[in-house]
């Protein structure tokens, strides 16, 4: 199956724009929604990158396990989380004994190239009654809407430069989303989306405030099939 080098991982990781101030914000809110499920208890998460949601998520879990494929993103881990458990490791060739009561996926599917395969794999480190917690950008955001209406993108699947910086190989809709986690044997208990953005990051990051910001990040939860970004929360 073809999927990212560690190489490819690295370069994304030594230009990453995870960080900026849209970004950032999008993470923790992230993290807000799926806390709303969490609970103590044994935790992977997959792709932390910097850990803005890994920090977190030991709240939850003081010993969380996170598997990361760059060696730039594991070491940088390392350093900041000194009693993380860290797997270097493609998803896809990781073999894990444990079970776990919680897997994040905080904006990973849209990375790999068979969400399906990937999602079937994780269902084998589930626990009995474990869970799963995922969120992807989605297609039909307003802003990905009026980038179509202007001419910028194609579809509303196409990719933009950031897409493509961050080595996205899927713009999902609510539809696909659901369908990969039904396809791989899941059952989906929540799905929802936050953040109506209703210009590029670029833009974005030019005039608003943070308050802009968070209030533009909450109104999402009202409209979630044109929120820039939609999670669900499965079990098997």
């Amino acid at each position: 199956m073809n999927t990212f080098s560690e190489s490819k991982l690295n370069e994304v990781a030594n230009q990453s724009l995870y960080t900026t101030f849209t970004n950032s914000n999008t993470i923790l809110y992230s993290f807000k929604i799926f806390s709303r499920f969490l609970k103590q208890g044994k935790i992977l998460e997959l792709g932390p990158a910097e850990g803005l949601m890994t920090e977190h998520l030991l709240q939850y879990d003081p010993s969380l396990t996170v598997i990361e494929g760059s060696s730039v993103f594991a070491n940088q881990l390392k350093e900041k989380f000194p009693n993380l458990t860290i797997i270097q490791s493609l998803f896809e060739e990781t073999v894990l004994d444990e079970k776990f009561d919680f897997i994040v996926l905080g904006h990973v599917l849209e990375h790999v190239a068979d969400p399906v395969v990937l999602l079937k794999i994780i269902k084998q480190w589930l626990t009995p009654n474990g869970k799963v917690l995922c969120a992807v950008p989605n297609a039909q955001s307003i802003h990905r809407q009026a980038a179509v209406e202007m001419g910028l993108l194609k579809t509303i699947f196409s990719q933009s430069e950031k897409d493509i910086h961050h080595g996205h190989m899927r713009i999902y809709c609510p539809n696909t989303f659901k369908a990969d986690f039904i396809n791989a044997g899941y059952k989906i208990d929540h799905f929802g989306g936050y953040w109506l953005k209703p210009l590029s990051d670029k833009q974005l990051e030019e005039s608003w405030t943070q308050e802009m910001l968070s209030t533009f990040l909450k109104l999402g939860e009202t409209y979630p099939d044109i929120a820039a970004e939609i999670y669900i929360i499965a079990s098997v």
